[in-house]
């Protein structure tokens, strides 16, 4: 998704989905995130010790006290600033993690809110994606396109010409390189 949100949009404060494969430098923590710009968000964090995700819908009332159910292995994350309000204070309405070893995840969510937050995320599959992306964009999105880097083929001039003809494989690379995707 981060990949085809930096052709469908590529200013980068813009964008709705995000990925950063070198998050957390040399830790080889990686993290993806999404901000709608309506003040939901939600980050996820993948790392040798697990992963880790929050979401906050700004609609629903902020619950940190969520945070006390997430094992200590993830306190680094659960007190990172950039996840929290502009003062860096925690902001949450769901939280989930699973170490490498846990049979189940472990959630904590708040009673009301935060059901879409991650909706697209969980559905998983070109479709979703750019019957989604059609609606935000409002306008049309190849379906070929979609599927052929959900699929993680290396990107072409074609399918970036596809999506967004104002666009240029070559305007990408920062994005490719930060996103990790396939050359």
């Amino acid at each position: 998704m981060a990949m085809l949100e930096a052709v469908l949009s590529p200013e980068w404060g813009d964008r709705y989905y995000s990925f950063n494969s070198g998050w957390g430098g040399d830790t080889g923590e990686e993290m993806g995130s999404m901000r709608n710009g309506s003040g939901d968000d939600w980050f996820i964090v993948f790392s040798e010790i697990g992963v880790y995700g929050r979401g906050f819908d700004h609609e629903a009332p902020n619950a940190p006290q969520l945070l006390e159910a997430v094992p200590a292995v993830f306190a680094p994350y659960v007190g990172e600033p950039s996840f929290g309000d502009p003062d860096g204070k925690p902001i949450v309405t769901a939280c989930f993690w699973r170490e490498p070893g846990d049979a189940a995840w472990g959630v904590a969510a708040a009673e009301e809110g935060g059901a879409g937050l991650f909706e697209l995320l969980v559905a998983g599959t070109p479709e979703a994606y750019r019957e989604w992306a059609e609606d935000y964009y409002e306008v049309d999105v190849s379906l070929a396109a979609v599927q052929h880097v959900y699929a993680l083929r290396p990107l072409t001039a074609e399918v970036v010409a596809e999506l967004n003809p104002d666009l240029e494989l070559a305007d990408l690379e920062e994005d490719l390189a930060e996103i990790g995707y396939p050359r």
